[in-house]
Formats: structure tokens, C-alpha cells, sequence
């Protein structure tokens, strides 16, 4: 197991800010009625920020790449959030507004 400079307390406190940013996001969006998919968007760009600085600034490269991993993630979900919206509101003319006679 290669050895870098970061203790567990550390490692654990890494952790623990991407975890926070997107407990404020989800906060933030939540009063201000951002859009589901839009906060997946914000999330994953915070994701990704993230990464990038853990690994210029920090040798932090697990947590990195768990967040690279992440990020994509959270942008295909916003997708899919984003198209059962959109497909959402296009079916609602359809045979569940009919009214019986």
C-alpha cells in the first residue's frame, strides 16, 4: 500500500467536503426551486472542481478519482431526470386527461 502525506483524520475531513457542498447545493436549490436536473448539474460541476483540486493541490488521488467517477455520473442522471420531465409533461395530453362521457 503506497504511503502519501495525508493522516486519517485528513483523509476523512477530504471526504467530508465534497459531502457538505452537496448538502448546500440540495439546500440551495430546495429554497430558491432550482430544477431537479439543474442541481445534478451543479453537483457534478462541484464534483468535479473538487477532483481537480484534490489532485493539483493536495496528492489526493483516491478521493479524486472517486469524484471523476462521480461526476459523470450525477450529469447522465440529471439526463435522465431531465427527459422524464420533458416526457413527463408531453404525455400528460395524451389518455389521462380524456374525460369519460
Amino acid at each position: 500500500m503506497p504511503h502519501t502525506d495525508i493522516d486519517l483524520l485528513t483523509h476523512l475531513l477530504l471526504a467530508l467536503y465534497p459531502a457538505a457542498a452537496f448538502f448546500l447545493i440540495e439546500v440551495v436549490s430546495r429554497f430558491a426551486k432550482i430544477p431537479v436536473w439543474r442541481k445534478h448539474i451543479l453537483q457534478g460541476f462541484a464534483a468535479l472542481a473538487f477532483a481537480v483540486a484534490y489532485l493539483t493541490v493536495i496528492d489526493a488521488s483516491g478521493i479524486a478519482i472517486a469524484l471523476f467517477i462521480f461526476a459523470p455520473l450525477l450529469f447522465l442522471h440529471a439526463k435522465n431526470v431531465r427527459a422524464k420531465e420533458v416526457g413527463g409533461e408531453k404525455n400528460l395530453g395524451g389518455k389521462y386527461n380524456e374525460q369519460k362521457t
